[in-house]
């Protein structure tokens, strides 16, 4: 199996020392260089080109998280790679939650954007994802982003134009698949509060449900929106429309 080389630039020392452990544990993942700074980590990144760069937002000095992936995946497209290989990705990973910067970070060239405060598992599943080619997105963000849907976005710094990003909605087959099996009025109801963040207990008190009988509803909307958790099936759902 071919491992995805990850490079980790982060300045807080033991937010980096945890992550990088937790990673050297895993093993999918190749764990190659690390960095707590934006100057530090460009030189890094451009002599390694990992298959994922996870780069908090908040690095000290002048070269910050944002700063940081415009520069990179500047440097990328100098190089020209085989169109063969997988193109180095960016996760970003920070506590920042604002609107500006999940957009400029977007607008920079970020393929993901993860929120600190998420599970190990789901980090690892955001790095296997991102690698693979898709815009992974905490759910606790998503609405900013796919409020862009169809409405790509520019960053004007100075005289140059960061390139346009495009969050894409759903394929016409899942959009079939949601036609031909759509959710029900309680499904619908759950599959808001999952994407407000809602655990299944704080559903049931909300809905006045039990928790098997959340747990049984959870299991339906994954299996309609061919989903295999709830981050995705929040991603999904806003995509779809299915939650304003």
């Amino acid at each position: 199996m071919n491992r995805v080389s990850v490079v980790l630039i982060e300045d807080h020392h033991l937010t980096r020392v945890g992550i990088k452990a937790a990673l050297e544990d895993c093993e999918e993942i190749k764990f190659i260089a690390e960095a707590s700074n934006g100057l530090q980590g460009i030189t890094i990144l451009e002599k390694t080109l990992p298959d994922v760069a996870i780069i908090d937002l908040g690095l000290p000095g002048l070269v910050d998280g944002i700063e940081l992936t415009k520069r990179f995946k500047e440097y990328v497209q100098t190089r020209q790679l085989d169109s063969s290989i997988n193109q180095p990705k960016v996760l970003i990973l920070t506590s920042q939650d604002q609107e500006e910067s999940i957009l400029a970070a977007f607008a920079a060239g970020a393929d993901s954007y993860c929120m600190k405060d998420l599970k190990f598992e789901k980090l690892l599943e955001a790095i296997l994802e991102t690698h693979r080619g898709a815009n992974w997105i905490d759910p606790s963000i998503a609405r900013i982003v796919l409020s862009r849907l169809n409405n790509p976005f520019k960053e004007v710094v100075g005289s140059s134009v960061i390139p346009t990003v495009s969050i894409h909605g759903l394929k016409p087959e899942d959009n079939e698949l949601l036609q031909s099996n759509p959710l029900t009025r309680r499904e619908n109801e759950i599959i808001e509060l999952i994407v407000e963040g809602y655990g299944n207990e704080e559903i049931a008190e909300q809905l006045f449900i039990s928790m098997g009988t959340v747990k049984t509803h959870v299991r339906n909307i994954l299996n309609k929106l061919a989903c295999d958790d709830r981050t995705q099936a929040a991603v999904r759902a806003l995509r779809a429309g299915l939650v304003n």
